[in-house]
């Protein structure tokens, strides 16, 4: 997965085999990207993520944000070399109809809804949906690939440091991946964790974890610059 303006050049990647996905934050609009301030003019942007300053919520439900994303984003990236998508934030949508079920009703549908409409509209292209556990049950047939972020480790931002997650919470999201490659036995199950790259035992041990889930197992820094790679052992 690779954004879709600061990317190392394509075809030397596609050279050697790679498959290439452009990045698309679904449910946020960032304010460095092209179409915020025609997102933000049709007054569908909400509050700020205050994690990543500087990104915006999206009302998923509007069409002509269905419409920006199926028509001018996909193709975009396409047009430019990638071979599918990587989208992400599609876990804001069900966390705003849980923080307020009357406001957002509908949002976590149309969530799964844009989903399906990129699958519909570019049926040959590959698809990773980054976590949204709520709508894989809806979507694990119309993608390729499901990543699973912070499965096992993720990251503090109040602490400014990477921390375990809960035994509930890493069970169930362990369940909700491989639930979904039941719907889809061709699916693609991928993690990313976080943790200190210094610390190499820890890093050998998430690795071996995943791998032992059935996952294709990343880690990384939280600037999501670097992979750190698997130590030897």
């Amino acid at each position: 997965m690779l954004d879709s303006r600061t990317h190392p050049p394509l075809r030397p990647l596609k050279d050697r085999g790679k498959t290439l996905l452009g990045y698309i934050s679904v449910g946020e609009v960032e304010t460095h990207r092209p179409w915020f301030g025609l997102v933000k003019g049709w007054g569908i942007l909400d509050q700020e993520n205050p994690n990543w300053p500087g990104s915006f919520y999206v009302d998923v439900r509007d069409r002509r944000w269905v419409k920006l994303v199926v028509e001018g984003l996909v193709p975009a990236l396409l047009r430019s070399g990638f071979d599918g998508v990587f989208l992400d934030t599609l876990d804001n949508p069900p966390h705003l109809e849980r923080t307020d079920p009357k406001r957002w009703a509908g949002m976590t549908g149309g969530a799964a809804r844009l989903v399906g409409a990129i699958r519909r509209n570019w049926p040959q292209i590959r698809v990773m949906q980054n976590r949204a556990y709520e709508i894989l049950p809806q979507t694990a047939r119309s993608i390729d690939f499901a990543l699973g972020e912070s499965v096992y480790a993720g990251w503090d931002f109040a602490a400014k440091r990477p921390h375990l997650q809960s035994d509930e919470d890493y069970r169930f999201q362990v369940e909700a991946l491989k639930e979904a490659k039941a719907l889809n036995p061709v699916l693609g199950l991928f993690s990313l964790d976080y943790w200190d790259p210094a610390d190499t035992a820890g890093v050998r041990a998430i690795y071996a974890r995943q791998r032992a889930n059935g996952f294709s197992p990343y880690v990384s820094v939280v600037e999501l610059d670097r992979l750190v790679a698997e130590p030897p052992p």
